[in-house]
């Protein structure tokens, strides 16, 4: 086991999906944002390719692999996410699926290829560069936390350069921002076509965002049923556990 870890990283099971994945409490670890994108995208099961950008650990490559036998390709910006993600993959003995680039999103459609993708994922920061009031936060979580380095509308941007025409897009996010989102979306010929929102308990405010878009598509935009994470005595609700556990499926 010591050889896969470095410093204080741990091995945590993605319990659903059988695998393992390598995190540490010094760097941004996934959270449930990164679990529910993975099901809510829809991507081909058998051929294809996926592109998902802000990869982190790899957490949602890894999530994906489970659902699909298409070649998946992460991008993180950051090394030490990127390392983890590339010892988790082989771990998991998914190096033929599943590849990690270290890079700039922006710079992905240069260097990956513009309208060559299936599907894009995206879990990319949520708050503004202006928003980081907490002084003695890590260098690792402000930039996956803060828009330090890539923006949301740079991140749909570069998503509709690698998806194809008829591909989709889709991203995870804060219902603050949807009409940013889908302004950015139709700037760059991304179409919503499903939203779904994500609430803490029944009787409060939504606190996640899913929307995913065809490149070039129609507008016909479906609001899928409300998902809600806890029940009132604070366990999960059966929906979440099925996505977590596996329970139920």
């Amino acid at each position: 086991m010591e050889q896969w870890l470095k410093d204080d990283e741990r091995l945590d099971y993605l319990l659903a999906e059988e695998l393992r994945i390598i995190q540490s409490p010094s760097v941004f670890s996934f959270s449930l944002d990164a679990v529910l994108l993975s099901r809510f995208v829809q991507v081909p099961r058998s051929k294809g390719k996926i592109v998902d950008l802000c990869s982190g650990n790899g957490v949602i490559p890894l999530f994906l692999s489970a659902r699909t036998k298409a070649e998946i390709i992460g991008v993180e910006l950051q090394p030490r996410l990127y390392d983890m993600a590339t010892r988790s993959i082989q771990y998991n003995e998914l190096q033929h699926q599943i590849t990690m680039r270290l890079g700039d999103v922006k710079e992905a459609p240069a260097t990956l290829g513009i309208e060559q993708y299936d599907a894009v994922t995206c879990n990319p920061p949520y708050f503004l560069a202006h928003e980081l009031s907490e002084k003695n936060v890590s260098e690792h979580y402000a930039i996956a936390r803060h828009e330090l380095y890539l923006t949301l509308e740079e991140a749909v941007e570069s998503a509709s350069r690698l998806v194809k025409q008829g591909g989709k897009a889709a991203f995870v996010h804060r219902p603050g921002r949807l009409l940013d989102i889908v302004a950015a979306m139709r700037a760059n010929r991304l179409e919503p076509k499903r939203i779904q929102f994500v609430y803490p308990k029944r009787g409060k405010e939504a606190n996640t965002l899913l929307i995913e878009a065809i490149k070039d598509g129609k507008p016909d935009l479906k609001i899928l049923p409300p998902l809600y994470v806890y029940e009132d005595n604070n366990e999960y609700t059966a929906e979440v556990r099925a996505l977590l556990y596996g329970e139920g499926k």
